[in-house]
């Protein structure tokens, strides 16, 4: 799994995984429940994956959207 996306807002994430299903590309979120280590104030980012095969058109379809 490649990483397209990292952030800290879970709508940006939300919305951005929401797009990519539309599209016919699978997505998961690494990272969702480091919010225990830093006490639920969402400073740590979470992450946006996708398949290896999928990461070049992934990629283009947010930037063009601009949500990367």
């Amino acid at each position: 799994m490649k990483e397209i996306l990292r952030a800290t807002d879970p709508l940006t994430l939300t919305h951005a995984a929401a797009v990519l299903a539309g599209e016919g590309i699978a997505s998961f979120e690494f990272d969702r429940h480091m919010s225990v280590l830093d006490g639920s104030i969402g400073i740590l980012p979470r992450r946006l994956m996708v398949a290896d095969r999928d990461q070049a058109r992934a990629g283009a379809i947010l930037r063009d959207l601009g949500i990367t």
